[in-house]
């Protein structure tokens, strides 16, 4: 399939090595790679690592706090998210994802204004890197200082109104899965989209992302997978569980049926797609 990958965020608690040991052994064809544990272990060697394993990078968690949010001024957030894109560039990964920052005390203008400067100033880099800028949108109620991006449909429209070739949307099915009206937008949303994190819920989402195995929650994913395909999807689908749940589980088992549901479904979709 060469388009599974796992998250770091999953197997929280492993260092950057366990988690290249053990994706690997579960049969994933990526790692979604958390640049904590990647610091923690050392850059350099953790891409060496990465090749010496087979594993490619699917994404780089993750830049920005524009806004200033985090308490970080706007220069420092550029100079970290330029950074950022020399390290997605080191270990290979195609998607380098972007959180914006929340609001804080500034308006919506002013916020989104934030935005778009910084990403004026990043797209050339990110473009001579060969890397994409991956916006990731957030229902309001999950976002925090996460985002402003708090609407799908209207991230959407940004990104189609810059219209660059190295900025495209993250979309999390935790948080999108089950929003009315999503399977008439993926026809658009398909060419905007890098990359889909892949992840389920018992409940719909909220501050304290309580994700479960895939297929044990609400989320419709084999439908969801089955329509990306159909619409021309061809990125990683990377899976990103955290939650109660999740830390109180067996990492090893997560990964084995991560991969093996994820490996079903995609079968699933592959056998309807011939079939049309």
């Amino acid at each position: 399939m060469q388009r599974l990958s796992i998250n770091e965020l999953t197997s929280y608690r492993w260092s950057f090595d366990q988690d290249v040991l053990q994706a690997a052994a579960a049969g994933a064809d990526g790692l979604g790679i958390w640049r904590e544990k990647l610091s923690d272990f050392g850059e350099e060697k953790g891409a060496e690592l990465l090749l010496e394993s087979g594993l490619q990078a699917s994404c780089l968690l993750w830049a920005g706090g524009f806004t200033g949010s985090d308490g970080r001024r706007f220069a420092d957030s550029l100079a970290d998210a330029r950074e950022a894109i020399e390290l997605a560039q080191l270990i290979g990964s195609p998607v380098l994802v972007l959180h914006s920052g929340g609001r804080g005390g500034h308006t919506q203008r002013h916020a989104t204004r934030l935005l778009e400067t910084a990403l004026a100033e990043l797209l050339p880099v990110a473009r001579e890197a060969n890397v994409v800028l991956a916006l990731e949108p957030m229902p309001a109620i999950t976002a925090a200082d996460w985002t402003i991006l708090n609407d799908l449909a209207a991230a959407m429209e940004l990104v189609q109104r810059i219209e660059h070739p190295a900025l495209k949307l993250v979309v999390d099915t935790y948080h999108w899965g089950q929003l009315p009206g999503l399977e008439q937008m993926l026809a658009e949303l398909v060419p905007c989209l890098a990359l889909v994190h892949l992840a389920d819920g018992r409940t719909m989402p909220d501050s304290e992302q309580q994700r479960c195995p895939l297929g044990k929650g609400r989320r419709p994913l084999s439908r969801l997978i089955q329509q990306l395909e159909q619409a021309g999807y061809r990125g990683w689908y990377d899976v990103k569980l955290m939650g109660e749940e999740i830390a109180a589980g067996d990492y090893r088992q997560l990964l084995e049926q991560s991969v093996a549901q994820v490996q079903c479904w995609m079968d699933a979709a592959a056998d309807v797609t011939r079939s049309v």
